[in-house]
């Protein structure tokens, strides 16, 4: 399949390219505002398939609006009508085409010209009027509170919020990429007239900026952001793309002493934490139990010997481990336990605990096993 892209350079040109080169598409006419004009009536004759990206939404002077996004999209309708070339064309427009200002109209009009074309060809249009749309690579400071939003504070400057109680309405560009590709292979999400990206968020613009302002945070709390609230997954994983390339690893606090080290990584309000310990050789660590804490241990080098004891019981258990041998042991409430370095070299262990440490209310209990 021969694919146009038009507006190739932007936000979703860039995302929809690189996906579809990732799923095996490799030849795509890219075409954007630099591209060699002759080549577009080429790009017109010999394409299977249309995205219709290009478009303007920030010029110096109103009327280029229609032009952009009118006149351009006239242009390409006249090249394939020219070149009888009938191929299915799926279309960017905006909510704001339902609007009374210079951009909705201009994208009223490009959607009328789609709409005409395809009564008079019988050619497939698929019209999205997409809302926000935010993710990687999209330019701040343009046309996207949260591309600048994220940038100004992976950047240490400041944002503003003229009016928390604003309503966003929001796509996350890789729901957009998908249902892109999706609707090139046949299967468009289509709702009456219009097609429509399957995964939207609505938000209030203060608690998406107080959001992303709690990212920063995490270098020096260790918090992660709720994964299991989709929204807020994807503005983090958004806000990570705006880091400073000098800023992309942080230190830990690790806890050193002569039997060696304990260095939390993560923390969490509902996942627990997650840290590492190092353990010299002949060291053991432990020897104490919990009510309702409970951890998972894994040995990820050198070898070592975890023991458990129940409370009010004799019997010890031994579980040897090994880095040699990947595998979790559970850490049950109630039971004594400790962890012993067998080996001649540090033994690594990574350790997960059910809730974060409080040492105000640590539930630990020192006992031998």
């Amino acid at each position: 399949m021969k694919i146009l892209v038009t507006g190739s350079k932007g936000f979703v040109g860039k995302n929809l390219i690189t996906e579809l080169k990732n799923r095996g598409y490799t030849d795509i006419f890219e075409y954007d505002m630099d591209t060699n004009k002759a080549l577009l009536e080429h790009y017109a004759k010999e394409c299977n398939f249309v995205f219709h990206l290009a478009g303007v939404n920030r010029p110096e002077n109103e009327t280029e609006y229609m032009k952009g996004n009118f006149g351009f999209t006239t242009e390409l309708l006249n090249l394939l009508t020219k070149n009888n070339n009938s191929a299915p064309i799926l279309v960017t427009s905006s909510i704001q085409a339902q609007l009374d200002n210079a951009y909705g109209r201009s994208k009223k009009a490009g959607e009328d010209c789609i709409f005409s074309y395809s009564k008079e060809t019988k050619s497939k249009v698929y019209v999205y009027r997409l809302p926000n749309v935010f993710g990687k690579w999209c330019r701040p400071n343009y046309n996207s509170a949260i591309a600048t939003f994220c940038n100004n504070v992976a950047n240490g400057l400041p944002i503003t919020v003229n009016d928390p109680n604003v309503i966003m309405n929001l796509v996350y560009i890789d729901d957009v990429v998908a249902e892109f590709i999706s609707a090139m292979e046949g299967h468009a999400n289509l709702l009456d007239q219009f097609c429509a990206v399957p995964v939207t968020y609505k938000a209030k613009l203060g608690y998406i900026a107080d959001t992303i302002r709690s990212f920063s945070e995490y270098k020096t709390n260790l918090y992660i952001p709720n994964v299991g609230n989709e929204l807020e997954k994807k503005l983090y994983s958004t806000y990570l793309s705006y880091l400073p390339t000098d800023q992309f690893s942080y230190p830990l606090k690790m806890n050193v002493d002569e039997r060696g080290s304990f260095t939390e990584i993560i923390r969490t309000p509902d996942r627990g934490q997650f840290s590492v310990n190092i353990s010299k050789p002949g060291i053991t660590k432990g020897n104490h139990w919990h009510h309702t804490k409970n951890e998972k241990f894994v040995v990820v080098k050198g070898k070592g010997l975890i023991q458990f004891r129940k409370i009010g019981t004799d019997e010890v258990l031994d579980y040897h481990v090994t880095g040699e041998k990947i595998e979790v042991i559970d850490i049950p409430t109630g039971y004594t336990h400790n962890i012993i370095n067998e080996g001649e070299t540090d033994m690594v262990t990574f350790m997960w605990a059910n809730e974060a440490f409080n040492p105000d209310k640590p539930d630990t209990y020192f006992e031998k096993v």
